[in-house]
Parts: structure tokens; C-alpha cells; sequence
């Protein structure tokens, strides 16, 4: 590997996303190329130019930048220090065809709540496990985009929907250990993604991710106070593995399932 780059690559778990590439380039400069697929693109550090469909671009701070499938387009460091980069590469379901052109005209997107997104994003799909939280959050930034590409044809302000809300925490209780998909939970419930999840984070205050994640934690707790060792524990509550176990459990219990497991233990 040339000195300078680091390159780190992996498909998640997670319907809609084709690729997730981390990159950091000092001298590389990507040939003009096409992909398949939508390049959702943030760059933490430095910048790029790059060329879209014949017209000059760059990569602005604070900015998010979406380039179609199919439109040819190159890359490279925009200054000597190179750049940082983080890319997300959605398949053909998640954007229509429709939305080629504006994306040609417009690729990068100022917008701050968006960049946060994708930025959360990124770190869900990091995480094995967390796959409801990163569809969860596909799909509000899915809306996003689509906002910024057709705003006229993107709904602003969803009616609330308590009832919705409620039967979809009816279906996360039901399938606490084994999970669901959210396409699963939208397929279920007859409803559009995004709007199960802003219905649910409306009536109750928590998204649809993190109440599932708190119920597992609850679980794992008791499970933890009868005995059971945190490798089972974490089959038994419905995380991935006991890593993922560790991780949640201690960002909402304040400690590691083990030490909480021996504040229990005869005679204490």
C-alpha cells in the first residue's frame, strides 16, 4: 500500500447498502469511472475535485456529496495534504432514477443534519448488530436526499400516527431476541420506513432502535443476576455477540456486564 493510504472496506448486514469504503489518499487520483450504484460521500479531512458529467466539483466543508450511477466522473486531492474520506455506496432500490438529474446538477448537498446522519450512519454500520439503528437511519436520511432533489414531492410535516407507533412496539416486544428488519417492520405494518420511524420516535421519545436495545439490556441484566455467564447472556437477550452485549450494556448500565453479574453474587 502506498505510503499515506489507508483503505478499509466491508458490505454490512444492511439492506440497501452495497459497499462501506474508508479511505485515506495523499497522491491517488481516480481515473474518470462509473459506478452502479450511488456514492453517498463525506470527506472528513482535506479535499477533492473531481469532475461530474464534464462540469468541475469539489468538496466543501460541512458538505454531503451524492453522485448518481452511471454518470462518469474522476477524483483527486484537491491539495497536497491529501484527503480523508468515508463512503457509502447505496444500491439501486434506495434512490429512483428519477433523481439522476438533479443529483448531476446539484451533487453537493450543504447540509448540516445531513452530514450529522451519514456521519451516525457510518458508525452504526461499523457496528455488527446495530443493523435496525443503521436502517433506521438509511432510511431518514433516504428522505433527506429526497428532499433536496425533489423537495416538492417530499412530505414536510407527517401526520402523527400514535396507533402506528404503538403496534410497532408491540412487534419489537414480540421479537425481542430474534430482531426484525425494518423493511420487515414496514412490510408488517403496512407503512413507509421513515414514517414508522419518526411515528415512533414522536409518541414515545426514543427511536425504534434504542428502545430495542434498552429491552435487551433489561433482559441481559436479569439473566446476568441469575447466573448465567455473559456469553450466553448475550445469545439468550438477543445481541449479536458478547461484544455487542458489552458495548450497549455499559453505555446504559455504567458498567461491564461482568462486574455488574458479580454485584450479585452471594453475599454481597
Amino acid at each position: 500500500m502506498t505510503a499515506g493510504q489507508q483503505i478499509h472496506a466491508w458490505r454490512p448486514r444492511v439492506p440497501g447498502v452495497a459497499e462501506v469504503f474508508h479511505a485515506r489518499f495523499t497522491e491517488h487520483a481516480y481515473p474518470m469511472h462509473v459506478h452502479d450504484v450511488w456514492t453517498l460521500l463525506l470527506v472528513d479531512d482535506g479535499a477533492v475535485r473531481y469532475d461530474l458529467d464534464r462540469h468541475p466539483h469539489g468538496t466543501p466543508a460541512d458538505t454531503v456529496t451524492l453522485l448518481p450511477p452511471h454518470v462518469p466522473h474522476n477524483g483527486s486531492p484537491a491539495t497536497a495534504h491529501g484527503f480523508r474520506k468515508r463512503v457509502l455506496y447505496l444500491d439501486l432500490t434506495q434512490l429512483g432514477p428519477e433523481l439522476v438529474g438533479p443529483a448531476v446538477d446539484r451533487p453537493e448537498l450543504a447540509d448540516a443534519l445531513l452530514c450529522r446522519r451519514v456521519g451516525r450512519l457510518h458508525t452504526a454500520l461499523a457496528a455488527p448488530g446495530d443493523e435496525l439503528e443503521a436502517e433506521s437511519r438509511l432510511a431518514l436520511i433516504r428522505e433527506r436526499l429526497h428532499a433536496h432533489l425533489r423537495p416538492r414531492l417530499t412530505a414536510t410535516d407527517p401526520v402523527p400516527d400514535p396507533g402506528l407507533a404503538h403496534r410497532l412496539r408491540d412487534l419489537l416486544d414480540a421479537r425481542l431476541r430474534q430482531g426484525l428488519t425494518l423493511d420487515e417492520a414496514a412490510a408488517l405494518l403496512h407503512a413507509h420506513p421513515a414514517h414508522l420511524v419518526r411515528a415512533f420516535s414522536g409518541a414515545f421519545g426514543i427511536a425504534p432502535h434504542r428502545y430495542l436495545t434498552t429491552l435487551r439490556v433489561g433482559r441481559a441484566r436479569r439473566l446476568l443476576l441469575d447466573g448465567l455467564p455473559p456469553g450466553e447472556v448475550a445469545a439468550a437477550a438477543g445481541f449479536y455477540d458478547q461484544s455487542h452485549l458489552n458495548r450497549h450494556f455499559k453505555k446504559v448500565v455504567g458498567t461491564t456486564p461482568g462486574r455488574y453479574a458479580r454485584t450479585g453474587a452471594p453475599g454481597r
